[in-house]
C-alpha cells in the first residue's frame, strides 16, 4: 500500500504545481523523471545510459538501463555484444539500445536533494517559456498589474502572472507609484533573456494615449475613427489628429464625449495631460493650422521638396502659437511630421521687402551688364 500511496502523492505533486505555475503536467511530469534519471544515475554511475519514465496514470516509476548494440563489448555497463542482443531481441543492429530494466530504488537525502533542485529547474524554465509565449502576443496591449516595488525609480509591476517592469523613463514625470497601488501601463516590449522574459511597460508610449482612447470611446474601437497620429509631452501636453470614416460622425466631438467626458476620463489616467484633439486633414496646411491651435494662423507657405512649412500669425498670437518652451509648435510639428517656422506678420513683411530688394539689385545688375 505504501508504494501505491507514493505513486498517488507523485500525480498529486504533478497536478498542484501544474496548477499553480499555469504549465502543462506533462512537463511536470518529464522534469520530475528527468529528476529520477538523474538520481539513478549518481547511483549507477554517471556514465550509465539511463531512462525514467513515468505513467500518468497510475504514476508508476519504470528505470531501465539503455545499453548499446556493438560487436565486441568492452564496457558492459554501457554495450551489448551484437550475439547476446540477437538472443533478447532478433531485430536487433548495430548502433540500436537495447533496454535492461532496474529494481525499483530508494532515493538517498543527497540523490533527492539533486532531483529536488532538477525538478526546480525544469519548472521555472518551463514556467518563463509560457510567460514569454503568453506576453509577446501581448505586445501592443494595456495591461493592468500592481506595483510590488521601486528599485531607483524603475518600477517592478506585478501582473498576476508575471512580472513586469516600468522604468523610470517611461514612467510620467512628477508620478509617484506606491506599494500596492493599481497601475496600467502598455506592453511595448517582451524579450527573452537568461534570468527569464522580461517585460517591458510604458505610460509615456504614444500609443498608450490610443489605446486609452480606444478604451473610452466605442467610435474607435468599432473602427469608425482612427486615430492619425499622436505627439506627446507625458504629464504635460499632447495633441491627437482624428479622421472619422462617416460623415455623419464628428470625430472630435465623438472623442471628447457629452461634457468632456470621454477626453476627461483619459485625462485622469494621464496625471492631467492637457490633450488637444485635431481633425486629421490630407491638405498639409489645413493639418497644420489646425495643429497650431488654439493659436490663429494668417498665412502659410510650403516648401514641399525641402519639407519645411513657414506659418505667419499675427502678432499678438506668437506667444501662443510657439507655446511654453516651445511646446505647441513641437508638437504641432511631430503631429504633423513637417518642420514649422512661425514668424508674426511684421517679420514676414520685413522679410518679404528685403527678398523684393534682393532681387531688385540683382536685376539691375544683370541689366548694367
Amino acid at each position: 500500500m505504501a508504494v501505491s500511496a507514493n505513486r498517488l502523492e507523485l500525480l498529486q505533486i504533478a497536478d498542484a504545481v501544474a496548477r499553480e505555475k499555469s504549465i502543462d503536467r506533462e512537463i511536470v511530469l518529464t522534469a520530475m523523471a528527468d529528476a529520477i534519471q538523474k538520481a539513478a544515475k549518481s547511483r549507477y554511475g554517471s556514465e550509465t545510459n539511463i531512462r525514467a519514465d513515468i505513467n500518468p496514470k497510475t504514476g508508476e516509476i519504470h528505470l531501465q538501463r539503455l545499453l548499446e548494440v556493438v560487436e565486441e563489448a568492452e564496457d558492459y555497463g554501457t554495450q551489448i555484444p551484437l550475439a547476446l542482443a540477437l538472443d533478447r531481441n532478433p531485430e536487433a543492429k548495430l548502433g540500436d539500445f537495447i533496454a535492461d530494466p532496474l529494481p525499483p530504488m530508494d532515493f538517498g537525502r543527497i540523490a533527492a536533494q539533486s532531483a529536488k533542485q532538477v525538478i526546480v529547474q525544469k519548472v521555472r524554465e518551463a514556467e518563463r517559456d509560457r510567460q514569454f509565449d503568453e506576453y509577446k502576443d501581448r505586445i501592443g496591449e494595456i495591461v493592468n498589474g500592481t506595483v510590488k516595488r521601486v528599485e531607483y525609480g524603475n518600477v517592478i509591476v506585478d501582473l498576476g502572472r508575471g512580472e513586469a517592469i516600468i522604468r523610470r523613463d517611461e514612467m510620467i514625470p512628477r508620478e509617484v507609484p506606491r506599494y500596492g497601488d493599481r497601475i496600467r501601463a502598455y506592453v511595448y516590449d517582451v524579450r527573452r533573456e537568461q534570468r527569464g522574459p522580461q517585460i517591458f511597460l510604458s505610460r509615456t508610449h504614444p500609443q498608450f494615449m490610443v489605446k486609452l482612447f480606444a478604451m473610452e470611446v466605442p467610435e474607435i474601437y468599432d473602427g469608425i475613427i482612427t486615430i492619425k497620429s499622436v505627439a506627446r509631452d507625458p504629464g504635460s501636453r499632447a495633441k491627437i489628429a482624428v479622421i472619422s470614416s462617416d460623415s455623419s460622425i464628428d470625430p472630435v466631438g465623438a472623442c471628447v464625449g457629452m461634457r468632456g467626458s470621454r477626453v476627461q476620463a483619459v485625462v485622469g489616467e494621464l496625471q492631467g495631460e492637457k490633450i488637444d484633439i485635431i481633425p486629421w486633414s490630407e491638405d498639409p496646411a489645413s493639418f497644420i493650422v489646425n495643429a497650431l491651435q488654439p493659436a490663429e494662423v494668417a498665412k502659410v507657405v510650403l516648401d514641399e521638396d525641402a519639407e519645411r512649412i513657414d506659418v505667419v500669425v499675427p502678432d499678438d498670437q506668437l506667444s501662443l502659437a510657439i507655446g511654453r518652451r516651445g511646446q505647441n509648435v513641437r508638437l504641432a510639428s511631430q503631429l504633423t511630421g513637417w518642420d514649422i517656422d512661425i514668424m508674426t506678420e511684421n517679420e514676414e513683411s520685413e522679410r518679404r521687402q528685403k527678398e523684393f530688394n534682393e532681387r531688385s539689385q540683382l536685376f539691375m545688375d544683370l541689366a548694367g551688364r
